[in-house]
């Protein structure tokens, strides 16, 4: 039985009530396509009608929030899925689940932060060497790599 997205006589919505994609996209800011593709990636889920149209559960709203979040800070999709693979697609997620998830979201973050930090060390030593050295530059040719394809210019 499928439950609208109408709130009850105390303004409360159910739990198990359902929502249109109109709906979540209007309450998320993401376009109906996007939730169609999440749903392909296994990030949200959503149940059909008998006229085969989608419907999300409540929760989803959560999810797809946070998708945004990590899109607009330009994490990939693929840290994502590994963040919420142990967080229940067909059930409510529990403060438990969303604990677990947040663990494992804040080690990604702590290897992107450090990558980061590297990149910037090493990107500031270039810049201050001015060396423009193919050979020697371990930014833009670590381990020689370019020297393995012959003499010459590499990249033009």
């Amino acid at each position: 039985m499928e439950i609208e997205a109408e709130p009850g006589p105390t303004g409360k919505h159910a739990p198990d009530e359902l929502l249109t994609v109109g709906e979540m996209s209007r309450r998320t800011g993401v376009a109906p396509s996007a939730l169609r593709f999440y749903e392909d990636l296994g990030l949200i889920a959503s149940h059909r009608t008998g006229g085969n149209q989608r419907r999300y559960p409540r929760h989803m709203l959560r999810r797809v929030s946070l998708i945004s979040v990590a899109k607009r800070l330009g994490i990939p999709l693929s840290d994502v899925q590994t963040a919420f693979e142990n967080v229940p697609l067909d059930t409510t997620p529990s403060h438990e689940d969303w604990q677990a998830a947040s663990r494992r979201w804040k080690r990604q973050l702590e290897l992107r932060r450090l990558g980061i930090e590297q990149l910037e060390r090493e990107l500031t030593g270039c810049i201050g060497c001015g060396c423009l050295s193919m050979k020697a530059c371990r930014l833009l040719n670590p381990d020689d790599e370019l020297g393995e394809h012959g003499a010459g210019p590499q990249r033009l």
